[in-house]
């Protein structure tokens, strides 16, 4: 008897991804075609949603990510099929995606928000954890039970997030860069945040009311599926707030921080004893830089490339990811798209006109870059060129600083203001966005961060 032929669907959208840039786009698409099918393609069983979405600016965005079952989005929205299945091959010239379950669908516009994974610094050690989607965040929580020491690697969100968040556990971060949060900040606001994680943690915030949709049950068979470490999308901005983030002592901060180094090797604890070489205590202090030996045998030891050596229960790689690309390059020629809300909303209005033969204006959302986040319990806001990316030498920078409370930075060129570092409850986010947008001179106003002057009276 001849085996069945794998299902095959057509749908005039098709959108691959189950995070924030997924969603957006196929709710975009159903919005404005209702009576079109749109298929979403996901490797995960439940997906992100945007909830509690507010418009700060008018390029500036506040939301929460919440994840839900796929029938939430299907219930909202009835012409939107979510099929959840890794892909396994783009055939762009026949228009065409196959998935792991053997399944062909065929489209007319494509949208591929495929995520990332973490790109660890070693693979296959059981030491080392890696923290993308849900599944990993919960195993990180379940392994920090049980730490007295662990050894973050890498200099981005997560990590900054992680050891501000993490008690109980001595924590080595080892970063390449000079100044913690190098993507984000100067030296300066470094130096303003670093001060926050030697002192004590306010106390515990109310524990986290949102739904949560756990995956533990489908989680062997899915990780089967599509290979372990594969599945699930991005972390949402408060990812941390539903775990506990405790590990086996009772103090709350004991971050030490190994700068301009890198990993050098990775020892397991029998490996280390027969290299013979020695490892560091946890330095108590930025003075004492003690040249005693760790007496404690530890599971796993880390060489750094400064040459030191620390021994810790295991290590946290937050060292960026890799584009799950795979799948679609071969024979193929693509971009693809990869910022999360903005793109996914843009990706949706460019799929539509083109479907419709209609032409699309630049979106105002892409004339100025603006990010709004937290960090160690600060509000922290990024606008414009808020680094002076590509200005060249004869730029200025205006700095305000309360200890404890703010951090302002604001770049300016030819006396208009190109961007701005915004820490703390500044309530300046607004304002700067407008002068920014509308290249405002500012020449002849002096100094604009003086606390006197009240910004928003002048340029209201």
């Amino acid at each position: 008897m001849e085996a069945a032929r794998p299902p095959s669907t057509a749908g005039r959208f098709v959108v691959v991804g189950g995070g924030i840039a997924g969603v957006t786009c196929a709710e975009q698409l159903a919005i404005q075609f209702p009576s079109e099918d749109i298929l979403l393609i996901t490797a995960h069983p439940v997906i992100k949603a945007v909830t509690n979405f507010k418009q700060v600016s008018k390029v500036l965005e506040e939301f929460d990510v919440e994840e839900q079952p796929k029938t939430m989005l299907e219930n909202r929205f009835p012409n939107v099929k979510v099929i959840q299945s890794e892909v396994k091959q783009l055939k762009s010239k026949e228009h065409c995606i196959l998935t792991g379950d053997g399944s062909q669908h065929v489209y007319e516009k494509l949208c591929l928000c495929a995520g990332a994974k973490p790109k660890l610094i070693c693979e296959g050690n059981p030491y080392v954890l890696g923290i993308r989607d849900t599944d990993s965040a919960q195993e990180f929580q379940k392994q920090l039970t049980k730490a007295k020491r662990i050894m973050i690697i890498g200099n981005g969100g997560i990590a900054l997030e992680l050891v501000y968040e993490i008690e109980g556990c001595e924590v080595i971060w080892a970063i390449k860069d000079k100044a913690i949060g190098n993507t984000f900040f100067d030296a300066g606001a470094a130096e303003f945040l670093t001060s926050k994680l030697i002192a004590e943690k306010p106390e515990a915030r109310m524990a986290h009311k949102r739904t949560r949709y756990t995956t533990e049950g489908r989680k062997k068979e899915a990780q089967t599926k599509s290979g372990a470490g594969n599945l699930g999308s991005a972390l949402g901005p408060d990812w941390h707030e539903g775990l506990n983030l405790k590990g086996t002592k009772e103090f709350s901060h004991k971050v030490h921080i190994e700068t301009m180094c890198e990993v050098k090797k990775i020892y397991l604890q029998e490996e280390f004893r027969i290299s013979k070489k020695k490892s560091l205590p946890f330095p108590r202090d930025r003075c004492n830089q003690s040249v005693t030996t760790d007496k404690e045998a530890w599971p796993v030891y880390v060489e750094l490339t400064n040459e030191k050596t620390y021994g810790c229960d295991f290590i946290v790689s937050a060292t960026g990811v890799t584009p799950n690309t795979e799948p679609f390059l071969c024979g193929n020629n693509m971009r693809l798209w990869t910022q999360a809300r903005q793109m996914g909303w843009y990706a949706a209005k460019c799929m539509a006109a083109a479907s419709l033969g209609e032409s699309i204006d630049l979106d105002f959302s892409f004339e100025l870059f603006a990010h709004v986040t937290k960090f160690f319990n600060y509000k922290v806001v990024l606008l414009g060129k808020y680094n002076a990316q590509g200005l060249g030498s004869d730029h200025e920078l205006m700095l305000r600083c309360t200890k404890g409370q703010e951090y302002v930075k604001v770049v300016m060129q030819n006396g208009q203001m190109m961007g701005a570092v915004l820490i703390g409850e500044t309530d300046l986010e607004e304002t700067f966005e407008h002068l920014i947008l509308n290249q405002t001179d500012l020449s002849s106003y002096g100094d604009l961060l003086d606390p006197n002057i009240d910004l928003e009276d002048y340029f209201d």
